[in-house]
């Protein structure tokens, strides 16, 4: 938990197509609470290039130098709400900063199986390697978590949360550190001014949602290439789902 001043900074580590952004709006939805949306995602678009939907819109509209990042998500939150909630992106962070940086954040990690995030970029009709899931590096940002602390972090399974939203939201808030709130399971439908402007290409479904939709049906089929990707984000999906938060009913 977060011992120094200010809010309870909580850094959720997830991947793309991972229910983040639904999660975002569940912990946005609480009176004591700041979200921020991927603050570090221009840095990783100027420094890689990586031709995603809208990226010179993204890099014109940040703050796209690492160390000024990182030194905000360690400042005062937004709003000045007591609990300030940050979605980032794993795979984002291919700078000179890492997790390390934000030693007084309380750090999380969502996971999603992989076959169901490929199948979800294709969705999107955007092209995908293994290294835009995230989870290799999400896998070792958690080691390193946990040997700073000397616990394992929490970390939460999309499905999971799908399957018994209020059990595991309310396991994983006591994780953190936070008290439950049941306004995390409705929010109004709609954009908000918190939302990175990427939302007009990924946020569409979240933007008509007032909840978590229901359990996700059978595993969609990918072809050779899709399936080949999946695979390859396997075992550190494996390795961090022996870690999942359950509900506490």
């Amino acid at each position: 938990m977060n011992d120094g001043p200010g809010p309870v900074r909580i850094a959720m580590w997830s991947g793309p197509r991972n229910l983040s952004t639904a999660l975002m709006r569940s912990f946005g939805a609480r009176a004591d609470t700041d979200v921020t949306d991927e603050p570090f995602y221009g840095c990783y678009l100027k420094a890689t290039g990586d031709p995603q939907p809208m990226a010179d819109a993204v890099i014109a509209a940040m703050d796209c130098e690492w160390g000024r990042v990182a030194q905000a998500m360690a400042g005062a939150a937004p709003g000045g709400r007591p609990v300030w909630y940050q979605k980032h992106m794993a795979h984002h962070m291919v700078g000179p900063v890492g997790i390390e940086a934000l030693a007084a954040h309380v750090h999380a990690f969502l996971i999603r199986d992989p076959v169901r995030v490929v199948a979800s970029y294709a969705a999107k009709r955007v092209a995908v390697r293994p290294d835009h899931l995230g989870l290799d590096r999400q896998r070792r940002m958690f080691d390193d978590e946990a040997a700073r602390t000397g616990r394992a972090p929490p970390v939460v399974d999309s499905a999971d949360i799908l399957a018994d939203p209020a059990g595991v939201l309310e396991a994983l808030c006591a994780a953190l550190g936070i008290g439950w709130d049941p306004a995390m399971l409705r929010w109004a439908p709609g954009r908000r001014p918190t939302d990175g402007i990427w939302a007009d290409h990924w946020y569409r479904a979240v933007e008509a949602s007032t909840g978590f939709g229901p359990p996700e049906g059978p595993p969609p089929a990918l072809d050779a290439e899709a399936l080949q990707v999946a695979r390859a984000c396997e075992p550190a999906y494996r390795y961090l789902q022996g870690f999942t938060i359950r509900s506490r009913a």
